[in-house]
């Protein structure tokens, strides 16, 4: 049995038997004892700005292994970590174990998607679409800094008239991310004069979307109607074909972005281009301002 081993059996029994009977069941010196506590508190407190990071990919990603931490906590967290003492954390933390537990009942909200079925879909649902009625959002990864980092874009774009109303660009897809990205477009809506609610907000079933920050905004403060695909991306394809040509046409300039900065930078310069600039061919070749302004001035706005 290693001096490890021994220490976490007195630990498990010291204060109900007593630290020295534990410690000599084991025949492990209290000199010993006590340093390997001292240096277990200092570990912990030096490595202590980890454990958030490390909670959360063992609830993201239950299966990953050493080597997969060891390479998430780089890639998002900015974190260079020796896989060595990643493992050695694990154990302290007892996230080995959190990483192996079920995970936890799905929530109402998910529930309530499961029950609705195929009419969850709500975009499936609409004969006429309006110029405003639908918008589509989704989270993709972007390479940046010559391809070694990577965050994440979410943006959100109109159905009909193609206007990427908001975006957000972070290190993380979660919430924050999306609500930032939300509120970018109600600024929008409000330059714009967009009637948003009733808006239908079309989107896959990720955790993000079906929180209750999200829902609770989207659906109880703002008005919005909430539509979730059923087969993920394939559901969503409008948003797929934005994500898709966004990335590809900005490809250079992504990569020449040397930090987040720098890469926020670029994709607010772009998604600008894109709507007061950029030629759409759906949309008889106009960028869509200029195609609200002309559907707007015909009278056909809705």
């Amino acid at each position: 049995m290693t001096t490890a081993e021994k220490g976490a059996l007195v630990a498990d029994v010291w204060e109900e038997h007593g630290l020295a009977p534990a410690l000599a069941a084991v025949e492990l010196p209290k000199s010993t004892w006590y340093y390997h506590q001292n240096e277990k508190v200092s570990y912990q407190e030096k490595y202590a700005h980890l454990r958030p990071m490390l909670e959360e990919i063992a609830q993201d990603h239950p299966a990953y292994g050493i080597p997969r931490i060891t390479r998430e906590l780089r890639e998002t967290y900015d974190q260079l970590i020796n896989h060595k003492v990643v493992q050695r954390l694990l154990k302290l933390w007892d996230l080995s174990l959190l990483r192996s537990t079920r995970p936890p009942q799905p929530s109402s909200v998910r529930q309530a998607i499961v029950a609705a079925g195929a009419e969850a879909n709500l975009v499936a649902q609409q004969a006429e679409i309006g110029l405003f009625d639908i918008a589509y959002t989704d989270f993709t990864a972007l390479r940046y800094a010559d391809g070694t980092r990577k965050a994440y874009l979410m943006p959100i774009v109109g159905h009909t008239c193609k206007l990427a109303y908001g975006w957000a660009v972070a290190r993380r897809a979660d919430t924050s991310l999306a609500l930032t990205a939300w509120e970018r477009a109600k600024a929008t809506f409000e330059a714009q004069e967009i009637p948003h609610r009733g808006m239908i907000v079309h989107h896959d079933q990720d955790s993000v979307y079906t929180s209750y920050a999200w829902t609770g905004q989207l659906l109880l403060q703002d008005g919005v109607r909430l539509s979730y695909t059923l087969n993920g991306a394939k559901d969503n394809p409008a948003m797929e074909s934005f994500i898709g040509r966004f990335k590809t046409e900005n490809h250079s300039l992504l990569l020449d972005a040397a930090n987040l900065s720098e890469l926020r930078t670029v994709v607010a310069t772009q998604m600008d281009y894109y709507n007061t600039q950029r030629r759409h061919s759906s949309l008889n070749y106009v960028s869509p301002l200029t195609y609200i302004d002309r559907v707007r001035s015909e009278g056909h706005a809705r």
